[in-house]
């Protein structure tokens, strides 16, 4: 086995030591060519990526106006191939965010078996969770003492970490099939490929202990900067210790983003370039240098898409369980802790169900196509995609003779 990384389904180039835009492979012979596309590169260039081209059928061959005969765009050059779901070129948000949607489109059948299987049997662990193994909320005093609102403090945050751990604990797992499954269908749609739910599992199976360690992993880190973050105002304890305190407390989240940014992109490179969990977050703190504000936008603008998205769809199932849930809604009302029955759980959970549904393959899909966008802008990947995908004018296998990664 080599040891450059290499995206095992489709493509791989190391970005090692190459800056934003250059090219580690040379530019195929055939349209591009004639009209003087690599004329101005650099004679010293970096040696050919190595990959593998994923199991399954080819590529179906892609219009006629893909090959030499293809219409030209702009300044006379040829315009990107697109045998799947984006244009292999550096791609821009919208493209991102439509290839995502795209993706959920295109193979409906594997996303959705994927999404909802997850999601019902995380919700119905969740449920009978919240229903039978969470203890009682403890009594609040509404007119405490001193002594007694310290108390009380201490067993809401006690209660809220216990009811919170499981519902993290199943959370995590669900992350982890979902995310590992929907990397592999999103690498399979860019090269327009079908993937059933049982090509999906084949090949994500062997990679679920690494992808398991990685997610356990940022949780992890993250508390141990808060806590370093917020100790040292904690031990000190007086006025000075919360102004300590708040301001550990700031750092330590600043510190905590600006890390979750850089490492966004390991979970495809863990899953596409069969890479362990640390060499994984250093591919993807390699792929984001240079580019953090641009991959902390997009994760930004995604989530708030998201969470609307997510509000436009449980709401309404909300109010119709609370109007099922005639208790539930009355307590709440008065003000008082409510204690919604099955009703009320059933209605909303199936809510919760059809949001994961249909968010999880757009976040999964948005976070592989941003590592394929800063893999093409870094490493001409769109180059070995058109190759994999049987793009006429690529070739048939990168130059350098067997690059099977054996």
């Amino acid at each position: 086995m080599n040891d450059s990384p290499g995206w095992a389904s489709p493509g791989s180039a190391p970005s090692d030591g190459q800056d934003s835009g250059a090219s580690g492979t040379p530019r195929p012979a055939g349209p591009a060519a004639e009209h003087g596309a690599g004329a101005t590169w650099s004679k010293e260039q970096p040696p050919p990526g190595q990959w593998s081209a994923p199991s399954g059928p080819p590529a179906p061959p892609p219009p006629s106006g893909w090959g030499g005969g293809r219409p030209h765009g702009a300044w006379g050059q040829p315009p990107a191939a697109k045998p799947g779901v984006i244009p292999l070129r550096p791609l821009g948000i919208g493209e991102i965010l439509d290839g995502a949607v795209s993706t959920l489109r295109a193979h409906w059948r594997t996303v959705l078996g994927i999404t909802i299987t997850v999601a019902v049997i995380t919700q119905i662990a969740n449920i009978l969770i919240e229903r039978y193994a969470l203890p009682e909320p403890p009594a609040v005093n509404p007119n405490p003492t001193p002594s007694e609102a310290i108390d009380q403090s201490i067993e809401s945050l006690q209660y809220s970490l216990t009811s919170l751990g499981p519902t993290l604990f199943i959370t995590l797992i669900g992350t982890l099939f979902t995310t590992a499954l929907l990397t592999v269908v999103v690498s399979r749609s860019v090269l327009g490929r079908p993937v059933t739910l049982a090509d999906a599992w084949h090949e994500a199976r062997p990679r679920l202990p690494h992808l398991l360690g990685l997610i356990l992993l940022l949780p992890l880190l993250s508390a141990g900067i808060m806590a370093v973050g917020l100790l040292p105002g904690l031990l000190l304890g007086n006025g000075s210790g919360v102004l300590l305190t708040v301001l550990g407390g700031i750092a330590a989240v600043v510190a905590i983003l600006w890390l979750m940014v850089r490492f966004a992109l390991a979970s495809p490179a863990l899953m596409l370039e069969r890479q362990g969990v640390i060499p994984s977050l250093r591919r993807s703190a390699k792929l984001v240098h240079g580019a953090w504000w641009r991959v902390f936008g997009i994760l930004l603008l995604t989530m708030v898409l998201l969470f609307l998205l997510s509000l436009i769809i449980i709401v309404p199932f909300v109010v119709i369980a609370l109007m099922v849930d005639s208790s539930g809604f009355s307590d709440l009302l008065s003000g008082s802790d409510p204690q919604f029955g099955w009703p009320y759980l059933i209605v909303s959970g199936i809510g919760s169900v059809i949001a994961s549904a249909v968010t999880y393959p757009i976040s999964a899909g948005v976070t592989v196509l941003l590592y394929i966008d800063q893999r093409i802008r870094r490493e001409a990947l769109d180059l070995e995609l058109a190759r994999a995908a049987g793009v006429p004018g690529y070739g048939s296998e990168p130059p350098g003779g067997d690059t099977s990664g054996s």
